[in-house]
């Protein structure tokens, strides 16, 4: 083979095993949302993290979301948890567990927080059929890995629906 052939080749198989690399050793990124369903004209207070990640708080009016976007790490031991707050109550939640969410929500983790507790986004169906209970005892013990490759961003869930999205309880 000719150098140049030789550069080429390794070029072509250089790409090739990025690309095959790419959500097998490497995953995905997640764009997790959480809305908020309080109902009754109430805002949702809320403050995210992981061990690497402060996603800093957050006031969220009826409807409105948050969201953000991580890369889930090798380890399968991603973890973003939260503070969610309103009147007099306040509650945390493990929003993305890497074991636990990956075959729930692959690339798109969306949530509903209502008084209740959390419902994730069951995109098969179009409906928040995955509803947790609040887990406020556990969240400080937490040693899980976060990412350190967040991106966040808040708007008007009205302008970002895609119109079948409906709550499953």
């Amino acid at each position: 083979m000719f150098p140049s052939s030789r550069c080429l080749f390794s070029v072509v198989l250089l790409v090739f095993l990025v690309r095959l690399c790419d959500g097998v050793f490497i995953e995905k990124k997640v764009d997790l949302r959480i809305t908020n369903d309080l109902g009754n004209g109430l805002d949702l207070n809320l403050h995210c993290k992981s061990q690497d990640d402060d996603l800093g708080v957050h006031v969220l009016a009826s409807h409105q979301f948050f969201e953000f976007s991580f890369r889930p790490n090798f380890w399968s031991s991603t973890l973003y948890f939260c503070r969610f707050w309103w009147g007099g109550e306040s509650h945390w939640f493990d929003i993305y567990v890497q074991n636990r969410d990956v075959g729930r929500c692959k690339k798109k983790c969306w949530w509903m927080i209502d008084p209740t507790g959390p419902c994730l986004l069951n995109d098969k169906v179009k409906r928040y059929t995955y509803c947790e209970n609040w887990n406020d005892q556990q969240i400080q013990g937490s040693s899980q890995i976060g990412t350190g490759n967040s991106t966040a961003r808040m708007s008007n869930d009205s302008e970002y629906l895609e119109g079948n999205e409906k709550r499953g309880k």
